[in-house]
């Protein structure tokens, strides 16, 4: 049933823009990057001997805002979706659980972020050696830059699904989320506990991977929470 459920939520996202919106993420935080390189690349070669290093902290300087952002706007029009056509009633009077809806909703989602990640990593990947970096690629440091950030933003991906699940004025999410992209934007002050922090990959104890696997941990946590709520409302 799982299965003809994500067939379904597919479906529906077709012609929503939401793959559009899941390309745009990473395509406007390199294309950040080709402006900035573009305009003064002898500049900023000069401030690191790690030319590598460099360009991927400056592709990373964006990337937690976009992942915060696209977690919004993604959640918001998935949970629209629904609400404009009522369609979760019919869902529900389906023999289908809940849980299975709302399981179904959260694997779309989190496969349209990893296909974000994913098409970050190769544009990060393709514009580094355009610009002839180096002839040591860093591949696995490229890719803990595109993914760590996905994985740390799971609490954050599982709390705006709740709240867009519940909530039938899509204006609250929308909200949220603002205030999710105004909090990642300031991580260098937040305390450690805040997941909007997370994706930014710092901490105190200057381990990336700590991010990630409270990501992953704090993350299943509010899913099933989000998930159990949404079980036991009344839907309208």
């Amino acid at each position: 049933m799982i299965g003809k459920l994500l067939t379904s939520d597919f479906l529906k996202i077709k012609r929503k823009g939401l793959w559009f919106l899941t390309a745009l993420g990473p395509i406007g935080v390199v294309a950040m990057q080709m402006v900035n390189y573009g305009v003064r690349k002898d500049y900023l070669l000069e401030q690191s001997e790690d030319d590598w290093g460099f360009y991927l902290l400056n592709v990373h300087s964006f990337t937690p805002l976009a992942i915060v952002l696209g977690i919004a706007i993604l959640t918001s029009f998935m949970a629209s979706i629904e609400n404009e056509t009522n369609a979760w009633k019919q869902l529900i009077a389906l023999p289908v659980s809940k849980l299975t809806v709302y399981l179904s909703k959260f694997t779309v989602l989190a496969i349209l972020l990893f296909l974000s990640s994913t098409i970050l990593m190769l544009m990060t990947l393709t514009y580094g050696i355009f610009l002839d970096l180096g002839d040591s690629t860093p591949y696995m440091e490229i890719a803990k830059f595109a993914y760590y950030p996905y994985f740390a933003a799971l609490p954050i991906l599982a709390l705006q699904l709740w709240i867009a699940s519940v909530c039938h004025n899509q204006g609250i999410p929308i909200t949220v989320g603002i205030f999710g992209v105004i909090f990642a934007y300031s991580s260098f002050v937040l305390p450690d506990w805040m997941i909007w922090k997370w994706p930014s990959l710092m901490n105190r104890w200057d381990e990336p991977v700590i991010n990630v696997m409270l990501g992953i941990g704090i993350g299943i946590l509010l899913y099933i929470i989000g998930m159990i709520d949404f079980a036991r409302r009344d839907v309208k």
